[in-house]
């Protein structure tokens, strides 16, 4: 079984081999390609009409075979229902543990948070493919503690051998597959189809965070709006009033629900939607802070009315420190991503909505951004294709997230310029 290996000037994105998958920076990192020892476990990959079967090969007394793991012990409590205190705390608690890097801190409508701490362990029951076949080898890492943060219990479990698994949809798992035939390939998590854990399906991806130490995170939600077009459609059609998200919107502030909606006591997803979007920097400035977790334990989830550009700033200060090392890791990473987003087909061709980036950094300097969370991203109907710049007005389908990308990035390089 072979590696391939490409020589670019990128910062380096970790695949499960234990060595960068795309070349490194060449300012910083030699581009290299090294080969799989005989004596590491590996996956042999089988194919059939419709997937790819994943069977476990021994090999010199090592092998990746099915063992148990525990079941989550999250209850799915909803998040507003629980003190953003106790969350916190907890979070700060859980200094030596990691957050996964393909859930992101939102607080998905749909979901219920929790907060989840398993081994890293995953139950290999009859996993299956539809996506890449490359080999995998055991990264030399020490497995971390693993946390969830958003969504159902269950939704993510952390995988040996620097894998992940977040359950199943067909859409995700399109965008994923595309992605590993486009130019973005560098800038996403390396997916590796799909495998079953107690009979649930799971997309199977690289963990981002496998080649950091301690590492500090920060997830963006980038874009103009974090709903599709097609939920405004079907909000009018067949309306259904949340009593839940009014509880949430009461909770931020009681003068925002109509009469109507203090009346039904409830009020519509996409108003909830709308109504957040206006109070964070989301409209401003293309992207919004859902949260973050610096190298010391301490994680803060509160950027609900974080707007403006010097709040903002400030948050992104305290995020990366004094560092003018890492923030010039962060804008050479971005500013290329910049560039192959403006000519990537897949993204000219995708409505990218409730996508994030993932800022992950170490106290060596080491830094990594990935662009992660692709279950609401959905293609354009030929010949339409975004610009991610325009002005969204409903119909034309842009999202905003270009123009995100170039105030994040503008904020960054005002930030390195004071340091």
């Amino acid at each position: 079984m072979n590696h391939s290996c490409t020589n670019a000037s990128e910062e380096p994105v970790w695949s499960t081999n234990g060595k960068t998958d795309s070349a490194k920076h060449a300012a910083d990192f030699p581009s290299h390609c090294e080969t799989v020892h005989e004596n590491v476990p590996q996956l042999v990959v089988t194919c059939d009409s419709s997937r790819i079967e994943l069977e476990a090969m021994r090999i010199s007394g090592l092998s990746i075979g099915s063992h148990p793991d525990e079941e989550s012990i999250c209850s799915d409590s909803g998040f507003g229902g629980s003190p953003a205190s106790l969350l916190l705390r907890k979070l700060s608690n859980a200094s030596s543990s990691v957050l996964s890097p393909a859930s992101s801190f939102e607080e998905n409508e749909d979901d219920r948070s929790c907060l989840d701490e398993v081994p890293r362990s995953v139950t290999w029951k009859k996993p299956r493919s539809t996506g890449t076949s490359s080999p995998l080898s055991v990264p030399p890492k020490k497995p971390q503690p693993w946390v969830q943060v958003v969504g159902h219990a269950g939704s993510f479990h952390a995988g040996d051998y620097g894998m992940l698994l977040k359950r199943y949809t067909e859409g995700e798992q399109k965008c994923l597959q595309r992605l590993m035939e486009d130019s973005l390939r560098p800038f996403v998590p390396g997916y590796h189809g799909v495998v079953q854990r107690a009979e649930q399906d799971y997309n199977m991806m690289d963990d981002l965070l496998t080649h950091f130490n301690s590492p500090a995170i920060m997830d963006c939600k980038m874009g103009t709006r974090t709903y599709l077009e097609e939920e405004l459609v079907k909000a009018r059609e067949r309306p259904q009033p949340r009593q839940d998200m009014y509880e949430k919107m009461v909770d931020v502030d009681p003068e925002a629900p109509t009469a109507e909606e203090r009346a039904l006591q409830a009020v519509l997803k996409t108003r909830y939607m709308q109504w957040r979007e206006t109070l964070s920097s989301t409209t401003t400035l293309g992207f919004r802070i859902e949260g973050l977790k610096k190298a010391d334990g301490v994680c803060n989830t509160n950027f609900k009315r974080t707007k403006s550009r010097e709040e903002v700033m400030q948050a992104l200060q305290d995020f990366v420190g004094c560092s003018a090392l890492i923030l010039k890791g962060y804008l050479r990473r971005m500013k290329d991503l910049r560039l192959v987003l403006e000519t990537s087909i897949f993204f000219r061709t995708h409505e990218v909505v409730g996508s994030s980036l993932l800022f992950v950094h170490d106290s060596t300097g080491k830094t990594g951004v990935w662009m992660i969370d692709f279950g609401r991203t959905v293609p354009l109907p030929p010949p339409l294709t975004l610009d991610h710049r325009t002005p969204w007005i409903e119909g034309n389908r842009e999202d905003g997230y270009l123009w995100g990308l170039d105030n994040l990035i503008d904020i960054l390089t005002d930030m390195l310029h004071l340091t």
